[in-house]
């Protein structure tokens, strides 16, 4: 049985790092496909979304930020980006000049029209058409797998990307 548990370590191995090389595939694709990092493109969804649900909503950059759990200013950073692309637009608001509200450019909107579909929105449905018990199963596995790899002190939102793709839509890279 010894002789085996070194086959199932490297088939675990390898299966860690086919999820890593399709997630580096498929933020190569969205920002060949959409000019965007994941991040970017989560943010632009995000104001789209907000304002299709909920019309003359003001969003916020606290609102986006709950919507792809971000923090806010990672987000602000994001939009940043977003405003500089020409697909963004900031307004602070003539009654509280403190709030700043965002919303698409016409860029922006046919842009958010036409965005390719992010590798995390294809995973959350698969997974969620699970039995309650696989997922229950599958999410005590990767945490302890988390723990064998002494990962679990590591802050990480729920976005499909590799750690550059974050730090680059930081403003970081």
């Amino acid at each position: 049985m010894a002789e085996k548990d070194p086959d199932v370590a490297h088939e675990v191995l390898r299966s860690i790092r086919q999820i890593v090389r399709r997630i580096s595939e498929h933020s190569k694709y969205l920002s060949s496909e959409a000019g965007l990092t994941v991040p970017q493109l989560m943010c632009l969804k995000a104001i789209g979304e907000i304002d299709e649900r909920e019309r003359d909503a003001e969003i916020t950059v606290a609102m986006v930020g709950k919507s792809v759990t971000l923090s806010a200013a990672t987000v602000s950073r994001i939009v940043d980006r977003l405003v500089t692309a020409g697909l963004v637009a900031r307004e602070r608001r003539a009654v509280d000049r403190r709030k700043v509200c965002l919303s698409l450019t016409a860029a922006g909107l046919e842009r958010y029209q036409t965005l390719p579909t992010p590798l995390q929105e294809t995973f959350v449905a698969r997974f969620k058409a699970l039995e309650p018990g696989e997922r229950d199963h599958l999410l005590s596995a990767l945490r302890r797998i988390s723990s064998l790899m002494d990962a679990t002190d590591l802050d990480a939102a729920p976005l499909l990307v590799l750690g550059e793709d974050i730090k680059q839509a930081d403003g970081e890279g």
